[in-house]
């Protein structure tokens, strides 16, 4: 037999049970999404701001960093809306390297799923407390979905999972926007198609069970480059490229266009200090047509205190041990930048 089944996890519902959110945060989720739902809908004009750690890997950096940005959240609420990223799952092209805090809620040890699935829960649920801010995490894995449903105000589908039939009929059951990325390849049909098999109902298999869903109208599409034949990265946030996006939205028969940057990957080709450039020159084409400013509701920045990263084990704190991040500095500044331009 080729599967060993080491142990039974608990359940969502267990977990749940074991870490509950408070009611008053409840309902600061509640407002939260109702607020980042008008964005998608077009009846709030503030421009989102997802920002955060590559990979959510260390609680207290990553609860510290959140509440700074909670500070910088008074000063520019009524411009931005900021939505923390807490990405516990880190998909990797090999399979190598830390996969999050999920699969290894101490990045130098073994993997440990139950811990890990406890220690994600916490984590989210700590930095809403403390900050106020519901954060964005990204659905790696549609059966653990679960674990973060009644926390999550924003969800990521990746380039690598966009393709994937489950997560497709899985986002379709969310009642929080979903962003939807272009997949490797670039090829902005693949994610459309994805937005559309998104925002519409299916019945199908989860977790065991026969359900069906009702669709999700704030499926949207999110650009992140692409990478060409020779691993080379193709930028897909200029002018053109959102004039192409907005033709191609227009031809769909889609709720709500939308779509959002994401200013690193390989829109920077990982040169995460290109994300401030990156995310003025959306801005400007903002600016410039009145289409593309309705289109395009906010950026994906990666940022963490320390800028760059470090291996596994570097012991720096706040630095990011995947993909390299801006600094805080530089993150604090760019973020006053984007609401007097916004």
């Amino acid at each position: 037999m080729s599967f060993e089944f080491v142990r039974k996890l608990p359940t969502p519902e267990d977990i749940a049970k074991e870490y509950p959110i408070p009611q008053a945060l409840a309902q600061l989720k509640k407002e939260r999404d109702a607020q980042i739902r008008d964005v998608f809908t077009g009846k709030d004009s503030r421009f989102l701001v997802i920002i955060g750690p590559c990979s959510a890997d260390n609680e207290e950096a990553v609860c510290d960093y959140v509440n700074r940005l909670a500070q910088v959240n008074e000063k520019v609420k009524d411009r931005l809306i900021l939505i923390p990223r807490i990405y516990t799952n880190k998909p990797r092209t090999t399979g190598e390297g830390y996969k999050g805090i999920v699969h290894q809620p101490n990045p130098e040890e073994k993997p440990d799923f139950q811990a890990g699935l406890t220690a994600m829960r916490k984590m989210h649920i700590r930095a809403i407390q403390e900050s106020g801010l519901t954060a964005a995490d990204e659905m790696l894995y549609p059966e653990n979905w679960g674990y973060v449903s009644d926390i999550l105000s924003y969800v990521a589908i990746g380039a690598r999972s966009v393709e994937d039939q489950q997560h497709r009929l899985t986002v379709s059951g969310f009642d929080v926007p979903a962003g939807m990325k272009n997949p490797t390849s670039g090829t902005l049909s693949v994610m459309l198609n994805s937005i559309y098999a998104a925002q519409h109902p299916h019945s199908f298999t989860y977790r065991g069970w026969e359900v069906t869903t009702s669709g999700n109208s704030l499926a949207h599409a999110v650009l992140r480059g692409a990478v060409n034949k020779h691993g080379n990265s193709l930028p897909n946030y200029h002018y053109e490229d959102l004039n192409l996006l907005l033709e191609m939205y227009q031809k769909e028969n889609l709720l709500n266009p939308a779509c959002v940057i994401d200013a690193n990957h390989s829109n920077s080709g990982k040169q995460y200090l290109q994300q401030v450039r990156i995310v003025k020159e959306v801005l400007h084409s903002r600016r410039l047509n009145p289409d593309i400013h309705r289109l395009v509701k906010g950026v994906m920045v990666e940022s963490y205190i320390e800028e760059g990263c470090q291996k596994v084990g570097g012991g720096i704190y706040g630095k990011s041990i995947t993909d390299p991040c801006l600094g805080w500095a530089d993150s604090e500044r760019l973020i006053y930048e984007i609401a007097e331009s916004a």
